[in-house]
C-alpha cells in the first residue's frame, strides 16, 4: 500500500473509488477520486485498484456524470435561444446581441476538483476564478476577495463528514462535522458582503455537509439534506445553471436539483433569480467581460 494508489474498501462493498492520501502505521487517510469525501480505513480493509475504469464504483459514477454534462448542455443550447428570442427586435432583424453570464469566485478544499471544476467552466464558457485552499482559510480569504473579484456566484467547497465518534443524537450539531463550521464561517462572511441572496449566489458545502446550518448561515444551495456523498461536480453545477438563468426568471429548484448527479439527498436549496444577462449591441472588439476566462490559484 503506497501513496498515490487507487483503492476500494471490501466493507463497504467497492461502492467508492478512493486514492491514498497517507498510509499510517495501522490504517490510511483517503480521498474520493469523484465524491467530495475524506475518509480513514484499515489497511486490511483496502484493495488496491489496478484498473479503474472496470470497476462497478466508477462505471455506475460516470453513466451519471454523462448524463448530468447532457443535461447541462442541453440547458445552455435552451438558454442561447431564448436570450436569441428575447432580445430579437420586432421586425424579426438579425440582431448582434452580447452575452453576460454571472461570474463565479470558487473556493476549493481539494486541488484535483478544483482543476477539474475549472476544467467545466471552461468548457460551459463562464467566468470563473478558482482558489485552492484549506477549508479553515476561506471566511478569512472570502473577505478579502468579495470586494476585489464582486464576483455573482461563490462556491464554497472540499471535504466534509459526519464523525465517526458521535452520539446517534448529535447529527445536527455543528461539532460532529469536519468542516461544517468552516463553511457556515465562509457563508457568512459572503451573506455580510452581500446580504440580498439574489445579489449573491452562494453554494455551499460538500459530503454529508449540514444543509440546515449552511441555508441558515445565507447560502442559497448547500449540501447535503440526507448526509449522503456528493459528486465533486455538483457545486459546479448549480453555479453554472445560476450563471446562465436569466436574472428575470427564478433557477428551476427540481430540474437543478434533479439535474445533479446526487439528487435530492445530495443538495438542496431555495428560490433564487439567475444571474445572466444579454446586451445590446456586441462590443466590435471582445465581449462586455472581455474573453471569458476560468483561472485557477493556490492559496
Amino acid at each position: 500500500m503506497n501513496q498515490g494508489d487507487l483503492v476500494v474498501r471490501k466493507s463497504y462493498g467497492g461502492d467508492v473509488l478512493f486514492r491514498v492520501e497517507e498510509v499510517r502505521t495501522h490504517n490510511a487517510v483517503l480521498k474520493g477520486t469523484d465524491y467530495r469525501l475524506l475518509a480513514d480505513a484499515p489497511i486490511p480493509d483496502l484493495s488496491v485498484v489496478k484498473d479503474p475504469e472496470a470497476t462497478r464504483a466508477v462505471q455506475q459514477v460516470r453513466i451519471k456524470v454523462n448524463e448530468s454534462l447532457k443535461r447541462m448542455r442541453n440547458a445552455r443550447e435552451r438558454q442561447g435561444i431564448a436570450a436569441e428570442n428575447t432580445i430579437r427586435l420586432p421586425e424579426k432583424q438579425n440582431t448582434n446581441y452580447f452575452e453576460m453570464p454571472g461570474k463565479v469566485l470558487h473556493l476549493d478544499g481539494d486541488n484535483n476538483y478544483l482543476k477539474k471544476s475549472m476544467q467545466l467552466y471552461q468548457t460551459m464558457q463562464v467566468p470563473a476564478h478558482g482558489l485552492y485552499l484549506h477549508e479553515s482559510q476561506m471566511a478569512d480569504v472570502l473577505y478579502r476577495l468579495l470586494p476585489q473579484l464582486k464576483p455573482d456566484i461563490v462556491v464554497i467547497t472540499g471535504h466534509d463528514g459526519v464523525l465517526k465518534n458521535r452520539a446517534p443524537n448529535e447529527v445536527y450539531s455543528l461539532s460532529s462535522y469536519k468542516n461544517s463550521q468552516n463553511f457556515v464561517n465562509a457563508v457568512r462572511v459572503a451573506r455580510e458582503y452581500e446580504k440580498n441572496r439574489d445579489g449573491l449566489v452562494v453554494v455551499a458545502g460538500a459530503c454529508q455537509s449540514h444543509f440546515e446550518a449552511l441555508l441558515q448561515a445565507g447560502s442559497n444551495f448547500a449540501s447535503s439534506p440526507g448526509r449522503i456523498l456528493i459528486h465533486a461536480l455538483d457545486p459546479v453545477y448549480i453555479a453554472i445553471k445560476s450563471s446562465y438563468t436569466s436574472i428575470r426568471e427564478s433557477i428551476d429548484l427540481h430540474e437543478v436539483i434533479h439535474g445533479t448527479i446526487s439528487g435530492i439527498d445530495g443538495v438542496g436549496g431555495i428560490e433564487t433569480m439567475g444571474r445572466y444577462r444579454v446586451g445590446l449591441p456586441k462590443p466590435k472588439t471582445g465581449s462586455a467581460y472581455g474573453a471569458v476566462s476560468s483561472q485557477a490559484y493556490h492559496a
